[in-house]
């Protein structure tokens, strides 16, 4: 059973008494400390009295540990390194959003910050940070992180957010340009192809290929940013791979619409995952976001 804090020795005192092992004196310790040599003294003679033993032994040529006071200096300077540890961490928390999600660029402009958008309507008091990154890791100083791949594999709290398909999609100008009634016309067009470095993207050959066409396929435009790849296709540059769940507001205005009706289901998932030592405040996010509309 742990200690309450009354049954153990004054603060002052252990610090005193930390500081003056350290040194292995009086005087250095009360420099450190700002006070009198008399008063680190005092204060180490009552946490003798209080513990009834010896901490130092003390002769004319200064003072030297007990054995017993060797054994309390260990004690109190890991303790004091575990409180250290703690105010950092508060500290740093403190310093930073309440909230820290890793996601990336697509995901974050797309989904995510029209999201918190409803979500600070009700939750106005809580502070979230976006961490937006495109190589595929996870930032590591997060209390929760958006992917884009097989959940079955993380460890910890995950909850998939969208089972996604995907389209080609292009810029009405561009669908009325091209006739376009087969897979093969389409492979034979200007293509936006967006370089992922997120394993299990799915890119056109592979689109193609999941609805039996493995035949040749343009190469034309390349850019490693989703939302560039989307701005592209809507400056009727060319057709672009819609996931439908990341491109519906587009859809639903217009400016980007089907150019066949054939749809790829992902064999991956979105979701979230909650890091481990998350704050409830985070905990509260992770809820929203799973229960979303």
């Amino acid at each position: 059973m742990s200690k309450r804090p009354y049954d153990l020795p004054a603060m002052s005192a252990l610090v005193a008494f930390e500081a003056a092992a350290r040194h292995v004196g009086f005087k250095a310790a009360a420099r450190e400390l700002n006070v009198t040599p008399a008063a680190i003294s005092h204060q180490i003679k009552a946490l003798e009295t209080e513990l009834r033993c010896p901490l130092f032994r003390r002769h004319h040529r200064g003072v030297e540990l007990t054995e017993t006071g060797a054994y309390l200096l260990v004690a109190l300077q890991r303790g004091f390194e575990t409180m250290s540890d703690a105010v950092d961490q508060l500290r740093q928390r403190s310093n930073r959003a309440s909230v820290t999600i890793g996601v990336t660029t697509a995901v974050s402009s797309l989904w995510l910050t029209p999201k918190l958008a409803q979500f600070w309507k009700s939750h106005g008091d809580v502070s979230v940070a976006q961490i937006v990154d495109d190589t595929g890791q996870s930032p590591a100083d997060c209390d929760l992180s958006i992917h884009y791949g097989d959940m079955s594999r993380e460890a910890g709290k995950c909850h998939i957010l969208f089972h996604d398909r995907i389209m080609a999609l292009g810029s009405p100008r561009f669908a009325c340009a091209h006739e376009i009634k087969r897979v093969e016309d389409l492979a034979k067009l200007s293509l936006i192809h967006f370089e992922s470095a997120v394993v299990g993207w799915t890119d056109w050959p592979g689109w193609f290929r999941a609805l039996g066409y493995t035949g040749p396929v343009k190469n034309s435009h390349r850019v490693n940013n989703y939302v560039i790849a989307l701005q592209a296709a809507r400056d009727d540059m060319g057709a672009v791979l819609g996931w439908v769940g990341l491109t519906k507001r587009f859809i639903d205005a217009g400016e980007l619409v089907p150019l066949l009706p054939e749809r790829v289901e992902t064999t991956e998932d979105f979701y979230v995952r909650l890091h481990p030592h998350a704050s409830e405040r985070a905990q509260l996010v992770y809820d929203w976001l799973v229960n979303a509309p």
